[in-house]
């Protein structure tokens, strides 16, 4: 089963799960964002979330972290079934920033809408309810780490706006995650919601940083995801 849970310094969350829990996710976000002629008004959110992917798509490679959880397997049943087996199962991690989590929660559920819309709206689609499983498991860690109030606001945000990642400069995220890095344990604590409301309001800081991109866009004629920004991400980040 996907587990998410925040890491110790709240730096991030570590989604966990077994090597068919991660394959299910990857494949059904894969189906959903669609291939890279589609949506181009949300192209640089679909860079964004396979970026995620690839680093899910790592982790269970064993190339990250590995778990050992308990697979309900005691004396008595391995006994019955005459049986020589391990109790535990093999579980592979990666460990995600939050601002990066929460803006791959979000932006999914433009791509759900636009598949619904276009390609497949049946309730039933297996892959929207894998990703809306991985959505409900973030939302559910972040609630945790809210106040009750904050939780609420957030999600009233997020519920009202739609579409939420359109044309959306994806370099403020990495702004976001910057900024979250360097702050201690009890700054991220007080501003986690802040954070995350960010990622939706579109405030001044967003704004003046789109208006800069757009220029060099059309200067440059490449695409608005495609502008790199200066970003120094540390070697090593504390978990």
């Amino acid at each position: 089963m996907l587990s998410i849970q925040s890491t110790e310094q709240l730096t991030g969350a570590r989604i966990s799960g077994d090597f068919w829990d991660l394959d299910e996710l990857i494949n059904a976000i894969y189906k959903i964002t669609g291939d890279e002629n589609k949506y181009y008004d949300y192209q640089g959110a679909r860079f964004r979330i396979l970026s995620v992917c690839y680093n899910l798509r790592q982790a269970a490679k064993g190339k990250h972290q590995l778990e050992f959880v308990s697979n309900g397997l005691n004396k008595s049943v391995l006994t019955q079934h005459e049986l020589i087996f391990p109790n535990k199962n093999a579980y592979f991690a990666a460990e995600i920033l939050w601002p990066e989590l929460i803006f791959t929660a979000i932006a999914l559920n433009d791509f759900i809408r636009l598949h619904q819309e276009l390609i497949d709206s049946s309730d039933w689609n297996i892959d929207v309810a894998t990703i809306r499983k991985f959505q409900a498991a973030v939302a559910n860690c972040l609630e945790q780490e809210l106040h009750e109030d904050e939780y609420l606001v957030f999600l009233r945000m997020l519920l009202t706006k739609s579409p939420l990642t359109f044309r959306y400069a994806t370099q403020y995220v990495d702004v976001l995650n910057l900024e979250y890095i360097h702050l201690n344990l009890e700054a991220r604590k007080a501003h986690l919601a802040a954070f995350a409301l960010r990622l939706m309001l579109e405030d001044d800081e967003y704004v003046a940083l789109k208006s800069q991109l757009m220029e060099v866009a059309m200067t440059t004629k490449k695409a608005l995801h495609e502008i790199e920004i200066n970003t120094n991400y540390p070697e090593t980040i504390l978990w």
